[in-house]
């Protein structure tokens, strides 16, 4: 990218598209969004299969699934700020078709190290449709109607996020891992075309792009993430603290450089509102309940209740299911009702689902693991969807790149905490951990209801 903004004009829209253009938007945020969540999560089911056909170590080919997150991590603050400066539809364009390609590298690749560089890309491309997705929302909707185009976002990733795995399994029954990419191709090849012709073009915030503080940033969360991971997947002790004091010297440095400036690359100036700095813990405490019940669930029901992968995989769809009714419903209420409110009943409801779920009898039918389910994305579908819409609302129109990438990075350190602590629970418990794993998901969710709830006090910036 180069370091002065674009002198073409951006015109800013008043308030949303006009039909049927807002319908060809939605459709192309909705084929990205799915494309990049789902991708992240698919490429788990594979790896023992990848290992094995690459002649690769089961601990090197993790690295399909780590070079992914890391890129995404590195590159989402650094691209929501480009979008701020050169436009929001620019980058998505960019993310689209840098993940259509890198996908076709990832099926084509013949060794672990061009996968990895494959993935890699794909990751960046990932982070540009992730990071500004929400962006082009709020000038996709009038303002009066945000909360449906937020609920319609919501629904779209979290059940790509959630049905990744079974997807992965189905396609892995009738085909080779390298489709689990090549199936991406005809998807974007779909999504770029119409991403080109029905986005809304935006105002430049008419600031220089800063490349320091993307490195400073790029580093911080990079080592972050690397090492919360470690820890859960038995890193060193000492050398996952020494990635946490790297990034808390790289996070001071950035955080010093960003006070001075108008437009941040790190939100300093979006935390200062209250609103906003309470919906981004909100949903780091919420998705790192999600998370933890999402990874444990599949170990309590195979290795302790005896169920199959497939079996695993339909048990697991009452929850995306709830979420996918209840999100577009709840994004309605929330054009109405306080983000505070909603989301707080919502974590509520979601505490109790995973606290039941911890508690479930030694031999569950389907019913009683079903009903458990449903009240969990029922709880979460109520969160999800207001507490987005606060995120990106409670910010200036300007600064909506900033709020997405935000809103984007809450959610994948929540999902990451979670699954490090699911690991460090497998570890500390003798039995299997996934109960206790349970148990600490309702309180992550309990915790979050809380803070949720605080922003109904107190003013809103």
């Amino acid at each position: 990218m180069a370091d002065e903004p674009s002198s073409e004009p951006r015109p800013a829209v008043a308030d949303g598209v006009p039909l049927p253009q807002r319908y060809w938007a939605l459709l192309t945020i909705a084929l990205g969004l799915t494309l990049a969540v789902l991708d992240g999560a698919i490429a788990n089911v594979a790896l023992p299969t990848i290992a094995r056909d690459l002649d690769a170590s089961p601990a090197a080919s993790i690295w399909v699934v780590n070079a992914y997150q890391l890129a995404v991590t590195i590159s989402l603050l650094p691209l929501a700020s480009v979008g701020d400066i050169y436009g929001y539809r620019h980058v998505y364009q960019f993310g689209l078709i840098v993940f259509t390609f890198a996908s076709l590298g990832c099926a084509l690749s013949d060794s672990l190290l061009t996968l990895t560089i494959a993935r890699i890309i794909q990751g960046f491309g990932a982070a540009g449709i992730m990071s500004v997705n929400g962006a082009l929302i709020r000038f996709i909707y009038p303002r009066r109607l945000i909360g449906r185009g937020v609920g319609l976002n919501a629904t779209i990733g979290s059940i790509a996020s959630a049905v990744g795995p079974t997807v992965a399994a189905g396609i892995l029954s009738v085909a080779p891992w390298p489709w689990l990419f090549a199936v991406n191709v005809p998807i974007g090849a779909v999504a770029i075309p119409i991403a080109f012709r029905a986005l809304p073009a935006t105002r430049s915030a008419g600031v220089r792009f800063d490349g320091p503080s993307a490195i400073w940033s790029a580093l911080t969360f990079g080592l972050l993430i690397t090492a919360i991971s470690g820890l859960g997947h038995g890193e060193s002790v000492n050398i996952a603290g020494a990635e946490l004091c790297f990034a808390a010297v790289f996070g001071f440095v950035l955080a010093t450089r960003q006070l001075s400036q108008t437009s941040p690359m790190l939100p300093i100036d979006l935390l200062k509102i209250r609103l906003f700095a309470l919906s981004v813990a909100t949903s780091i405490c919420a998705f790192l309940g999600q998370s933890m019940a999402l990874v444990s669930l599949p170990f309590l029901f195979e290795n302790t209740l005896g169920r199959t992968q497939v079996e695993t995989g339909l048990l697991l769809t009452p929850w995306p299911l709830a979420v996918a009714v209840i999100a577009p419903f709840s994004g309605r209420l929330s054009d109405r009702y306080p983000a505070g409110l909603l989301g707080g009943c919502g974590l509520i409801v979601l505490a109790a689902g995973l606290a039941l779920l911890a508690i479930l009898p030694s031999h569950p039918s389907t019913f009683d693991i079903v009903w458990r389910l449903l009240i969990c994305g029922i709880g979460f579908g109520f969160f999800n969807t207001p507490n987005n819409r606060a995120i990106l609302t409670s910010a200036p129109p300007l600064r909506a790149g900033a709020a997405s990438g935000m809103q984007a990075t809450a959610r994948l350190l929540g999902q990451t905490i979670g699954a490090a602590m699911v690991a460090l629970m497998f570890g500390v418990f003798s039995q299997s951990g996934t109960r206790e794993s349970l148990v600490f998901a309702a309180v992550a969710a309990g915790g979050a209801a809380a803070v949720s709830f605080s922003r109904l006090t107190g003013p809103r910036r």
